[in-house]
């Protein structure tokens, strides 16, 4: 069986593997106060320039709930594209933190400045605006959950919207990895301190075990930040799990590398299956991959792979994911392109 399913499939990588047992018995505080947690944030803040806050969260779903519910008022919401992670793919965690998910059209799974712009105004100039749910936050993700990737400068005139109605942009970055390193990407984890007001680097699906680093910008951090990890059930009482593994992945640049890898084989892919004739749903650089099959080609190919049924197309055709990582091998494309 070949495993295209997803980016997390595998364990972590194995210079992650060998730090956490390197440091197994070594005595360390708890809660992600411990040295190597420290070490960690200061890697990543030296990435990213400049001196941001960073926070070590357990998972991603966790992340977009907390940092959306901490960054919002009571009566806020937060917009998004109709196909965003928040509003489709987290069972309503947002809603169930008491913020209702404002959705937006998406284009190629992204949000345009100027109907965000759109949307704001005329929420203000309704005269009724004060018994609606007031927009308070914009969401985005890059990649996109089509694996499509925001410009300069897209996000730059996304970001000028949210200071011109002072809202805070939060963009999540569960695949960052995969975005910064893809063909033709022009933005850098600078550019998102410069940016967002929040944004969170992915390791659960690049290459740890778990776990997510949440980055603010400058006084962007919400009061008693930590604590409202706590209370939301995101504070490893063990913090050095996650802090080992970053401070691995952000050592001589492994994070970047083990991304290239999986951009490397999803590029690699894409080229075996035009060559074969098939149909990509969209055009993604990224390491996700949506191919339109038939119904009855994608009941063959389940039974030789795992992959993510996406969307059906019409009656008598489908949209699948193919999902390649940071552990996905040159053999496992060729296998994978044999079955086509």
């Amino acid at each position: 069986m070949l495993f295209f399913e997803n980016d997390y499939s595998e364990g972590a990588h194995e210079a992650i593997l060998e730090a956490l047992v390197r440091t197994n018995m070594t005595h360390l505080p708890g809660y992600g106060l411990d040295p190597i947690c420290t070490a960690a944030k200061e890697k990543i803040k030296a990435a990213c320039g400049g001196n941001p806050d960073v926070f070590l969260l357990s998972g991603g779903t966790q992340t977009n709930a907390i940092v959306i519910g901490a960054m919002l008022k009571s009566y806020e919401g937060v917009i998004a594209a109709e196909t965003g992670h928040i509003a489709v793919h987290e069972a309503g965690a947002v809603e169930s933190g008491g913020h209702k998910v404002l959705t937006l059209p998406q284009h190629e799974g992204k949000l345009r400045a100027t109907e965000i712009e759109a949307f704001i105004d005329a929420f203000y100039t309704d005269e009724t605006c004060e018994h609606m749910v007031f927009p308070g936050m914009v969401y985005i993700s890059h990649p996109t959950e089509y694996g499509t990737l925001y410009t300069k400068n897209e996000l730059e005139a996304i970001s000028a919207v949210c200071s011109k109605y002072k809202i805070p942009l939060y963009l999540d970055g569960a695949r960052l990895g995969y975005g910064l390193m893809s063909d033709g990407a022009d933005i850098g984890l600078p550019d998102l301190a410069r940016l967002c007001d929040a944004f969170y680097i992915g390791g659960t699906k690049v290459g740890a075990l778990c776990g997510e680093a949440v980055v603010f910008k400058g006084n962007k951090t919400p009061k008693h930040f930590f604590t409202t990890i706590k209370q939301n059930g995101a504070l490893l009482a063990k913090g050095r799990l996650l802090g080992v593994q970053f401070d691995a992945l952000f050592t001589d640049d492994l994070y970047f590398e083990i991304s290239r890898h999986a951009i490397d084989m999803a590029m690699l892919l894409k080229k075996g299956l035009l060559e074969r004739g098939v149909r990509l749903f969209i055009n993604s650089a990224t390491n996700q991959q949506f191919v339109v099959l038939s119904n009855t080609a994608i009941s063959s190919l389940r039974e030789n792979v795992r992959f993510s049924f996406w969307e059906k197309l019409d009656a008598e055709n489908s949209v699948i994911r193919l999902a390649t990582s940071w552990a996905t091998t040159r053999d496992d494309i060729e296998n994978l392109l044999d079955l086509f």
